[in-house]
């Protein structure tokens, strides 16, 4: 038989044969609460806050680790059960910093939900946490020990998903801790800075490194011009912290809110992931025409910056020398647009909204800075921040008007929308590159080989006889195989886009939490909604970015664009765990 019957909580219910408990239970409607389980990980059943009540047994079975049977007979609120479940979290918060009222993670933290659910009011037991210092040495991340519940999530997405094995379990039983590698800080080991351990996290333990007062001083001086610009990602996301359908394009409301923030320019992070395709694209075609090193690899997201300057040193001369959209933004924002407006470097603050941790990191490099004092980006909000901020001034988003963004970073195409998605950098660059080459109109702009969730990409295209070959992988493991092909010499592509994070920006390490795969295919398929929705869908068909070559730049790979635009990358592999 295929399908097996059961009762749960006295209601008949048929699931399919294999069903967890947990998700059966689920399927009928009941909802059992769960900390250490995450939809798309491993069960680990380690917390037992989701045990059951099955008639003829003696222990109370974790639901999440226990598959239904022919006639099971199951209570999830029984006295037993709720009383247990009840002890179970007292049993955590007796070796937890309960301060809620201070916590990072207050009113959106996974164990406060289920303490409130189970009627948690006082503590039968003890406190017996023995304070640690928070971990504050990463440029990115802040990690808390006190906050941890030693559930592994952290553990799993960083070995299983990102492959750099920089976070792991130490001891046994309730001596379990949760730590970098060999117990160092986070920047005593190869951290990429990517932050998807904070995305997976119930609590407090591990979160970004908060900017937002420093923003809201910079908004609140007089003596202070205040611009900001926002990544592809976040129009599809940010609406989730407002309880908004996961992937809502919310443009213009995110743009009326950021001006009622107080900033007095907004701006788009596409119009530089437009100006971003262009510059590589050329840059590509330079390499494949003038024997320059191949395949070129994509270099716009900084936590993959990260891991190939760590862990693949030797390779970097195939990285593309562009900076990312954020940087190409901040260092027109510190020449070109600082001369437009005649303000002085000092008077000029520039804040990113990004989906990603590891861009507080790239902010900070010393490449980063037009005249080597200032730097470009002086800011970076995640998308988790910029919530926080807007629950902060009141803003009631939801009921916010659409408003456009300002000229002349604001004119922008579907080809930098698409920057947010995995594949996206590729396809658009492939819009330009193709008629650029063939001087012929693409019959169709939509390259969906190379759009989803698959973990590494292929699709190949035909430039007046010269087949191009590329490729396209997202997370950390995945950049990983690609990384040993090339070392191997068995990669036979003319370039590859990289995205650190799984499904590229949209699930970024600065996304709202609780981001499973399910809420990365509505946010991907929202991107290339946004981009179909646009009257422009080629970067280089942009008239913003036709008049800054006119204006300003002269040429793509020209003296001025190679001196903002580009940079280098170095051996950072002295940082490996050892």
């Amino acid at each position: 038989m295929n399908r097996v019957n059961l009762t749960i909580n006295g209601k008949q219910v048929s699931v399919l044969k294999g069903t967890s408990i947990l998700n059966a239970a689920r399927e009928a409607g009941i909802e059992i609460p769960t900390l250490c389980y995450h939809p798309d990980q491993f069960v680990k059943a380690n917390c037992r806050v989701c045990i059951v009540e099955v008639e003829g047994r003696k222990e109370l079975p974790s639901s999440c680790s226990t598959e239904v049977e022919e006639g099971m007979a199951l209570w999830t609120n029984s006295r037993r059960v709720l009383e247990a479940r009840k002890v179970i979290i007292e049993l955590l918060l007796a070796n937890h910093d309960a301060d809620c009222l201070m916590c990072h993670r207050n009113l959106n933290c996974e164990l406060q939900k289920i303490a409130n659910q189970a009627g948690v009011r006082i503590n039968r037991f003890e406190n017996v946490l023995e304070m640690q210092e928070v971990d504050i040495s990463s440029p990115s991340i802040v990690r808390n020990p006190n906050k941890c519940v030693k559930c592994g999530r952290c553990v799993e997405i960083c070995n299983e998903i990102q492959g750099v094995n920089i976070i792991e379990k130490i001891g046994r039983s309730g001596e379990i801790e949760v730590l970098p590698t060999f117990g160092r800080y986070l920047s005593d080991v190869a951290c990429t800075c990517c932050g998807q351990c904070s995305t997976v996290c119930p609590v407090a333990a591990i979160y970004e490194k908060e900017e937002i007062e420093k923003v809201w001083e910079a908004v609140n001086d007089p003596g202070k011009h205040v611009i900001v610009q926002t990544a592809p990602a976040v129009r599809v996301s940010i609406g989730e912290e407002f309880g908004m359908e996961p992937g809502s394009i919310v443009t213009g409301k995110l743009v009326c809110a950021l001006r009622r923030l107080g900033f007095d320019k907004v701006f788009d992070t596409d119009f530089t992931a437009d100006l971003t395709i262009v510059e590589e694209g050329n840059e590509l075609l330079s390499r494949i025409k003038n024997g320059g090193v191949l395949p070129m690899i994509t270099s716009c997201s900084p936590g993959w910056v990260n891991f190939i300057e760590q862990y693949y040193p030797e390779l970097l001369d195939h990285v593309s020398t562009c900076k990312s959209p954020q940087q190409m933004f901040g260092a027109l924002a510190k020449s070109y647009y600082l001369d437009k407006m005649n303000l002085k470097p000092e008077d000029l603050f520039v804040v990113s909204i990004m989906p990603c941790t590891a861009k507080k990191y790239e902010a900070l490099r010393e490449e980063m800075s037009v005249d080597g004092v200032h730097r470009d980006v002086d800011a970076v909000l995640t998308t988790r921040e910029l919530g926080r901020m807007l629950k902060q001034a009141g803003i009631d988003f939801d009921k916010l008007p659409e408003e456009k963004y300002d000229d002349p970073f604001g004119i922008t195409t579907g080809a930098g929308v698409i920057f947010g998605a995995s594949g996206g950098v590729m396809e658009a660059a492939l819009r330009t590159v193709y008629e650029v080459v063939t001087g012929k109109n693409l019959k169709r702009m939509e390259f969906h080989t190379i759009r989803g969730l698959e973990g590494i990409k292929e699709a190949e295209v035909d430039l007046k006889g010269l087949t191009v070959k590329v490729a396209v992988a997202h997370s950390l493991s995945n950049a990983r195989r690609i990384m040993e092909l090339i070392r191997s010499g068995k990669a036979d592509y003319h370039f590859i886009e990289v995205m650190c994070c799984p499904g590229g920006c949209i699930g970024g390490g600065g996304q709202p939490y609780e981001t499973t795969n399910e809420l990365r295919m509505k946010r991907i398929q929202a991107t290339y909604q946004a981009d179909t929705d646009l009257p422009i869908r080629k970067s280089h068909e942009s008239p913003a970015v036709k008049a800054l070559y006119e204006e300003y730049l002269i040429e793509p790979l020209g003296e001025k664009s190679h001196k903002l635009l580009h940079t280098h990358y170095r051996d950072r592999s002295i940082k490996r765990a050892q």
